[in-house]
């Protein structure tokens, strides 16, 4: 591995924002140039779980080739294994990197949370386009890293937020935009998650690690620890394949998992930037505990921004969620999943997911006001589609509508949450310097150390 440069916490906390002002060209002097009827290679980091049910199948229809793939578990490299039986398979990618760094053209990552940035930025030095799926990183910092490395390399980027490419989404967006609420004052989008086993602590010592798992790629950046397997549920051990998602140092609990998606029609539609206040409003703080707490909720505040008014975002997990309406209609019952948005003049609600088409509340009003004017082109090509178009070279770098430009302030702002919900308290946070006034334990969390090997920076 070639050689590189460790900073402090320190160090990169008070470079973040020029972290990449000199990028060296070389850095992605790979890139293949695509000529008439070459089929793009990607490589994907990451063959099971999301990867196998919705990365790899998409890309292969459109005719998306691949020579390398990456899964620290190696029975579930089936997935590429069976439709190309040529593609070579690695427990590390950053093996795969050294090895097929010319042949490939782009990169999926569908790994733990904790290896999305990690792999990502690998992929970017190296010249690759990239799909990562959400959130798009683990960490603060990691986000504000990977948007400046899309501003420099002008790769075609996408996170994996599927819906982002949805009709009913953008329906939402027309509401919003075109004033059928007024002003949002107030928002309140609320999660059946989590599923897996959050608030628990880790039972002592370890168990042997199973042949086809590669334990030091799994873990990766994160602390080493003892493999535990322990089959409680129906998701599988402690960690692998899917509880790590309730683990700070792997993951980014029920928030991390789905604001991505459920917060989206409201962060695209009014452009709000950072929040200024992030507070954990219902719950318990973790602390120092190895694991998200079993529910929360967090409130963001977001200031005003031209002749928008200020507002405040209220996200609810784990069986939290906020009192029914009165106006919602006798009998509709209040989902375990779902978005309330109140306005100056009126309020909407989508139940089922945030993501569903909203109604007007009462239900009388929705039936006057109509169909809402569109706001905001609805996507022809799909979500993959839009990355693989850009990847080669047919669509702009930026034409995917989920690039890192607009998904990595996207994940700043929803991991802020995520350090609230670990240290409690109302947090105020200030973008420019990426630190919480008078609150050294929050600024901490903004960033993590990484283990020797896989600190990855351009």
């Amino acid at each position: 591995m070639p050689q590189r440069t460790v900073l402090t916490r320190r160090a990169f906390l008070e470079t973040t924002t020029s972290a990449a002002a000199v990028l060296s060209m070389s850095a992605y002097s790979y890139a293949r140039i695509l000529g008439a009827g070459a089929r793009l290679n990607v490589a994907y980091v990451g063959v099971g779980g999301i990867a196998g049910g919705q990365h790899i199948g998409p890309l292969a229809g459109l005719g998306a080739d691949c020579t390398a793939y990456c899964d620290a578990d190696t029975d579930r490299w089936g997935n590429c294994a069976e439709r190309w039986p040529q593609a070579k398979g690695y427990t590390d990618y950053r093996a795969m990197f050294d090895a097929h760094e010319k042949e490939i053209d782009a990169v999926m990552v569908g790994t733990p949370d904790h290896q999305h940035y990690p792999a990502t930025i690998q992929a970017m030095m190296r010249g690759k386009h990239v799909y990562t799926q959400k959130p798009l990183t683990h960490t603060v910092w990691e986000a504000r890293q990977l948007g400046i490395a899309q501003r420099k390399t002008k790769l075609a980027t996408q996170m994996g937020n599927q819906g982002h490419a949805s009709d009913s989404l953008r329906a939402t967006i027309d509401y919003l935009r075109g004033g059928a609420i007024g002003d949002l004052v107030e928002a309140h989008v609320w999660s059946n998650r989590p599923w897996w086993r959050q608030g628990e602590g880790i039972p002592d010592g370890g168990e042997p690690v199973p042949d086809r798992l590669d334990w030091d790629s799994w873990i990766g950046p994160a602390r080493m620890r003892p493999f535990r397997h322990e089959p409680a549920d129906n998701w599988g051990g402690l960690y692998h394949p899917f509880n790590w998602r309730g683990f700070w140092d792997f993951g980014c609990g029920a928030l991390g998992d789905m604001a991505c998606h459920e917060l989206d029609p409201l962060y695209w539609a009014l452009e709000p930037g950072f929040p200024t206040e992030v507070e954990l409003v219902a719950g318990a703080a973790f602390a120092g505990a190895p694991r998200y707490a079993k529910n929360s909720t967090v409130r963001f505040r977001f200031s005003a921004r031209g002749e928008r008014p200020a507002f405040d975002v209220f996200w609810h997990d784990g069986g939290n969620r906020p009192d029914r309406p009165e106006e919602l209609a006798e009998g509709k019952e209040m989902t375990s999943e779902g978005a309330l948005y109140i306005g100056t003049e009126a309020k909407m609600i989508a139940l089922g997911q945030a993501r569903n088409v909203p109604e007007l509340l009462p239900g009388s009003l929705h039936e006057e006001y109509g169909t809402p004017e569109q706001q905001i082109e609805r996507s022809v090509d799909g979500h993959h589609k839009e990355w693989y178009l850009a990847c080669t070279g047919e669509k702009p770098f930026d034409f995917p509508k989920c690039n890192f430009s607009y998904a990595a302030p996207f994940t700043e702002m929803i991991l802020l949450g995520c350090i609230a919900q670990r240290v409690g308290g109302k947090l105020a946070y200030d973008p420019e310097k990426m630190t919480f006034e008078g609150r050294d334990d929050a600024t901490a969390l903004v960033t993590k150390e990484y283990r020797e090997g896989w600190d990855f920076r351009m």
